[in-house]
């Protein structure tokens, strides 16, 4: 590129073009992703965020509120009401913290447990819709999760 050129893309640069933002990149990445798990959890009778919420309790459970928030991202006005849901469902049940009457403790139903079963396929059913390799997918998951652990840092929250 000659100077003329490097001159005419200076100028031309738009910091608020759509395309060039990577936080567009990484939400639409999002939706189609939650998009892909949709037809996999309907028949399981779950929601993407449900499904979220039960890989944290299938890995540890009885877990609090406020772990799970910090396990999942999310502050407890969204997960009361996610876990109320699931409480209707059958799939999770809250309960006091006996040591800490503040604390809501979130643990598996038996019919949570056994969902798992059906849900191991799901992961692999994803990865085969994933349009690159698994050493691909590996090192985009370990940037992306680079990415969140410099966000957090630079959270003032």
């Amino acid at each position: 590129m000659d100077e003329g050129e490097v001159a005419k893309s200076a100028q031309t640069f738009d910091p608020l073009q759509l395309d060039i933002q990577l936080c567009f990149a990484l939400y639409t990445a999002s939706n189609l992703m939650t998009r892909a798990y949709r037809p996999l959890l309907e028949p399981l009778g779950l929601t993407y965020l449900q499904y979220l919420a039960l890989m944290a309790l299938w890995t540890e459970a009885p877990q609090s509120v406020g772990d799970l928030g910090k396990r999942l991202g999310l502050d407890s006005s969204t997960l009361t009401p996610l876990f109320k849901r699931m409480e209707k469902a059958d799939l999770v049940t809250r309960t006091r913290d006996p040591s800490d009457e503040r604390r809501v403790m979130i643990d598996l139903t038996p019919h949570a447990r056994a969902l798992r079963e059906k849900a191991v396929s799901v992961p692999g059913a994803i990865f085969c819709q994933l349009p690159m390799p698994f050493e691909e997918s590996a090192a985009l998951k370990a940037g992306v999760e680079r990415l969140i652990a410099g966000l957090r840092r630079a959270d003032p929250d």
